[in-house]
């Protein structure tokens, strides 16, 4: 059935038209080349140690087409000149191209798309075992019609392989063909428009070869972290199942091989071809050298039909776990599940033993150029409560990175750990300096380097992965050190001003991005972002309670490492409660000390003049204006604080800093807020629809379905191509799992206390919760909840203030009485 997803973007321009969306599959009918790079990214597939866009395996880059893969920090650092200055970026690099499979007649070209007529077309993204299928029906000049019908996957359980099948049918013709399959390593990065002016050649050829009659392999290297990869690809043709006679030659020049194999074709008798390759790299374990070791692995691999098998069956067993079944058959529901799927691609039981982050925009393209942010705010929920061990692994890449923090916070004057906004391979700040505006085509200073509230955000991600699995040793060992030198720095940074009686942060920036220093200053920075601050007054309690956790010994321990004193702990404790925050008599919580004396901003006149304000910024940049001069917000900042925490944590938060805060006053600021907000960043429609899916449901619910469309339906205009927003489709995700389901935990006890949308009328999952396996079946009605696996009886669960135990096999029932 159609997706329903809106083909006109923002303005009235003419979109991305939308997609088929089965309730476990994305598809295209139509050849559409100028909606090629958005479904390249959308059919990715990966298996959290690489990803390949989904890419024809006929097509070269260029034009329409970019068949990227990346690699699991797969990172490299170059220098370039930028107005006038040098400039050094890390990216996540595109390494060597392994698709490259085509054909052609005897003294014929090499097959594309865009030298045929096209009969018939068919892309098939299949989220329940991770295949990509293309079938696709076309005519040559020379009036010869054929099928060709392709699957790929990157292998979920053999992490180092990936493979491709092609089947081509003749349809009115017999002859020879002659089939080339090769690996390039001449690729760079130059996905991205607006990098393009930078150094992009991040790789050095190694040697390449053949391996073996029917397989050939290629080594490369990156030029400045000195990364190795070597793949090998093995080419097989099969005509009923078995191998016919055929030619080979192999052509190579530095960072490019392939082998061309010749057979002899008959009308209506497909020919099946199998590329399986093997991919090392010098960060993988368990082997002795890549090239060596991918050779060994390309003679061993099955045929494809055994590979697609055994991958499949991974998927199942992921599915089962992760599935998020809302009781549809339509659009919201394939969109979630490939929302899951994209996740699960990103990282997974693969990346548990690798030092790697979560880039904010996945394996799926260069944009952000492969930084890691502050997204796993919104990625790591549904891991904890799925697959809690690979939160950890996640959790550890912060802890490794903790002595670069420690050495960022000290250069900067402050104590303790202060985490970069941007990260990559070793923990430092690879913020962008200057950043080009493409509506303008200037360079522009970039300082939204100053988000230093992704520094609570990690430390709120490690408590909350302590509240749903109870870690104790991971909290005793890794995650306190965390908390307790995020708490430090807080409190380095707070400054006691004595006419306010108060501690106050000056010098950040928010999470709304648009505003980073105060209109007609030269200095970056602001004061008393809301936001930062009550989250820095969250952390440093925080700091106390998992000291209190650790127990006398192990408190001690660390109180002696980390050079802490009963003195810090009564300054944590005062900053906490005295921090001041920018809280008006109406009950509207300011952005940042001041905000309230900006301008008021012409949304309505700026959306019939440009239709799209998304990216207000850029637009008022480009017509010589500041959007630091407008009330105006990229995305949620304020209204963060009504995402993280309840009304009733919010409250005590307030509270505890010597405020009162009424609980009429949330939708207050949300109503104030949203008037003003462009919704220039994925996740905001995510957490404006959370905010408001008790006080107005059916708003909510708008607002959810237009977050699922941010990449289906590529929202931003064409940024979708350079990579998803993984932050945002794992927002998706836990507005259901968390917020509609009305999952939270705390004080040992897993609460149920479910809102369902109007089209939601029943939502089935599973979730982890303390080693506790848990079925969830939520009606209007009712709640069903039956405890399986469980490695941690009894489960404490809660609903509307009574708390009961299950153990294994037992059933709990709750009546729905009222609506939420």
């Amino acid at each position: 059935m159609n997706a329903g997803i809106p083909n006109e973007a923002p303005g009235g321009r003419s979109g991305p038209s939308p997609p088929v969306a089965n309730p476990w599959t994305l598809e295209y009918t139509e050849w559409n080349p100028q909606q090629q790079p958005l479904r390249e990214a959308l059919c990715t597939l990966g298996n959290g140690h690489f990803a390949t866009r989904g890419a024809a395996e006929e097509a070269a880059a260029g034009g329409p087409h970019y068949p990227g893969t990346y690699l699991a920090s797969g990172y490299n650092r170059l220098e370039s000149e930028v107005a006038g200055r040098l400039i050094a970026n890390e990216d996540l690099v595109n390494w060597p191209n392994w698709l490259p499979l085509s054909f052609r007649h005897e003294g014929g070209d090499w097959f594309d798309l865009a030298n045929v007529e096209v009969l018939l077309f068919r892309q098939v993204l299949q989220l329940h075992e991770g295949v990509l299928r293309r079938t696709v029906r076309f005519r040559d000049a020379e009036g010869r019609e054929s099928t060709l019908t392709s699957r790929r996957l990157v292998h979920m359980t053999h992490e180092n392989v990936a493979a491709v099948e092609w089947t081509l049918t003749p349809e009115n013709w017999s002859g020879p063909v002659h089939v080339r399959s090769g690996l390039d390593g001449t690729v760079i990065n130059d996905g991205v428009a607006r990098y393009r002016a930078l150094n992009s050649r991040h790789l050095r050829p190694l040697e390449q070869g053949r391996a073996g009659d029917d397989a050939i392999y290629l080594a490369v290297e990156t030029v400045q972290s000195h990364i190795r990869m070597a793949q090998a690809a093995r080419t097989r043709l099969f005509f009923d199942g078995h191998r016919p006679a055929t030619e080979r030659d192999t052509e190579q020049e530095p960072g490019w091989i392939a082998q061309t194999v010749s057979c002899q074709c008959e009308e209506k008798r497909p020919l099946r071809v199998e590329k399986m390759v093997a991919l090392f790299t010098s960060h993988d374990r368990a082997m002795s050298e890549p090239v060596e070791q991918a050779c060994r692995e390309i003679a061993r691999l099955p045929r494809f039909e055994d590979l697609r098998h055994s991958h499949a069956l991974r998927w199942s067993h992921l599915w089962k776990h992760c599935d998020l079944d809302l009781g549809r058959d339509d659009a919201p529901q394939c969109v979630l599940r490939l929302h899951i799927f994209h996740l699960l691609q990103t990282v997974s039981v693969n990346t548990i033993d690798r030092d790697a982050g979560v880039p904010s925009r996945g394996l799926h393209g260069e944009a952000y150029r492969g930084h890691i942010f502050w997204d796993e705010l919104f990625i790591f929920p549904f891991l904890n409560l799925r697959l809690p061990e690979l939160t950890r692994a996640l959790l550890m890449y912060r802890y490794r990175r903790l002595p670069e923090a420690r050495v960022a916070a000290r250069e900067s004057g402050y104590e303790g750990a202060m985490y970069p906004w941007q990260s990559g391979s070793d923990g430092r700040e690879e913020s962008q300096v200057v950043h080009l505006n493409p509506r303008s085509g200037r360079w522009v200073p970039d300082e939204t380097y100053r988000q230093r509230h992704v520094n609570a955000a990690i430390a709120y991600n490690v408590w909350q992965y302590y509240q749903a699995t109870g870690d104790w040793e991971f909290l005793s060992f890794y995650g306190a050190e965390i908390i307790l030198e995020i708490a430090r720095f807080w409190a380095s940074l707070a400054e006691y001003h004595a006419d306010r009686d108060r501690f106050e942060i000056h010098g950040v920036v928010g999470p709304d991005e648009f505003h980073t220093r105060y209109p007609g200053r030269d200095e970056p920075g602001l004061r008393n972002n809301a936001y930062t601050n009550v989250l820095a007054s969250w952390v440093l309690d925080c700091a106390r309670e998992v000291l209190d956790l650790l127990g006398e010994e192990r408190r001690g321990e660390l109180a002696e490492e980390l050079g802490l004193s009963d003195e810090d702990f009564a300054r944590w404790d005062h900053v906490a409660g005295k921090m001041f925050v920018p809280l008006g008599e109406d009950g509207i919580i300011r952005q940042f000390d001041g905000y309230e004396r900006l301008e008021e901003f012409d949304w309505d006149g700026y959306r019939k003049k440009h239709g799209d304000v998304q990216r207000l910024d850029r637009i008022l940049e480009a017509e010589g204006d500041d959007v630091n001069r407008y009330k105006a917000g990229k995305q949620a900042d304020v209204l963060m604080l009504f995402y993280l925490f309840s009304r009733e944590e919010l409250q005590a938060r307030f509270a505890r800093m010597g405020y009162s805060f009424r609980p009429e006053w949330i939708g207050k600021n949300i109503g104030y807020y949203n008037r003003r907000t462009s919704h220039g960043s994925t996740l905001s429609r995510v957490v404006h629809s959370w905010v408001l899916a008790r006080s107005d449901r059916e708003r909510s619910w708008q607002l959810f379905e237009r977050a699922l469309e941010s990449d289906v339906g590529d929202i931003q205009g064409g940024t979708t191509s350079e990579g998803i927003h993984l932050g945002a489709m794992a927002g998706t995700v836990d507005l259901v799992q968390r917020c509609y389901a009305g999952i939270e935990m705390g004080d040992d006890v897993l609460w149920v206390n479910p809102c369902l949308p109007d089209p939601i009328q029943d939502l089935h999952f599973q979730l982890c919760y303390r080693s506790n396996w848990i079925t969830v079946e939520l009606t209007t009605r009712r709640v069903r909840l039956t405890v399986g696996r469980s490695r941690n009886e009894p489960v404490k669960i809660g609903f509307h203030g009574e708390v009961r135990e299950a153990r294994q096999g037992e059933v709990l029932e709750f009546a729905l009485d009222a609506p939420c």
